[in-house]
């Protein structure tokens, strides 16, 4: 949306304390663990920008509460896979040659968002070591929740950060977003037995050294997640609802909602074109190990 669009539909400038009271209404209170999903573009004028937002976010939930995002970078992962956009097959060599390897000081962020690439460059923001799918996290929960975060074990497992997560009943706020943002979801994809399999692959430092690697994970399908979040609501599940600027804005807390999913996913399996991408080593939409978070 163009800036004075923005500015024509906003009623107000928002400001970092407009903010927090807001994340207030929506239930954030300090202390929490605060998974965040953002769309920058849906809130409206904000004085001072992704910065702001951020500080607004960490101001919410305080010194003792510990805030997390995403920060994936599947444009690191296995070029024939690539659909959005692809490449040609003669570049393939080439990239898997010469892709520098996952640095999460360095790597940027694909596909998250301004806000959440700015939260990754924002002094003492901790970030874990997985190549496609890493999570950055501030405050005095991030390096548990962090921890051990690496190319060889289950992206969004038990032993994953979102299992942690999982397990303190962390808040989601999709700020703008909808469930297809979920990245939580990814989890009961990987709880529930039926999920699809493929190969994936990433360059990664092990040793010192840059290296190809590549590993078995999931089919992620977030094409379902609008659907699931929606069955979640109607079967009477806990979601506050409001505003953040002019962003709608939902707040789920994860084990609940995981829990719904695996149950509803078994319950409506993949459609049969997801199986056969699974098949042919590729999703159909972004580049292998890129949930859209």
């Amino acid at each position: 949306m163009p800036e004075l669009d923005t500015i024509t539909a906003a009623k107000h400038p928002m400001t970092v304390g407009v903010l927090v009271t807001q994340l207030r209404a929506l239930g954030i209170r300090p202390g929490d663990t605060l998974i965040v999903h953002t769309a920058m573009s849906r809130i409206g004028w904000v004085c001072g920008r992704e910065p702001a937002v951020v500080e607004a976010l960490m101001r919410a939930v305080g010194l003792t509460g510990t805030l997390v995002m995403p920060a994936h970078s599947g444009d690191n992962s296995e070029p024939s896979d690539w659909g959005n956009p692809p490449v040609p097959d003669d570049w393939y060599p080439i990239i898997r040659q010469t892709m520098p390897a996952y640095n999460r000081r360095v790597t940027p962020t694909r596909c998250m968002g301004r806000v959440a690439e700015c939260f990754r460059t924002w002094p003492g923001t901790r970030r874990s070591a997985h190549p496609h799918v890493s999570w950055c996290a501030r405050g005095p929960f991030a390096a548990l929740l962090l921890r051990g975060h690496r190319w060889n074990r289950p992206a969004f497992g038990m032993q994953s950060p979102l299992g942690r997560m999982y397990r303190r009943n962390a808040k989601v706020l999709l700020l703008g977003v909808g469930y297809g943002n979920c990245t939580a979801l990814h989890m009961a994809e990987t709880l529930c037995p039926d999920t699809p399999k493929m190969r994936v692959a990433a360059a990664v430092k092990a040793h010192g050294r840059r290296v190809w690697k590549s590993w078995e994970e999931i089919v992620f399908d977030s094409d379902r997640f609008p659907a699931l979040g929606e069955a979640y609501e109607q079967a009477g599940g806990t979601v506050t609802a409001g505003l953040l600027g002019i962003a709608p804005c939902k707040v789920v807390r994860v084990k609940p909602l995981v829990d719904f999913g695996v149950t509803w996913l078994k319950e409506h399996p993949p459609e049969p074109d997801a199986q056969e991408a699974a098949d042919a080593g590729a999703t159909a939409d972004e580049p292998t190990g890129t949930p859209v978070a």
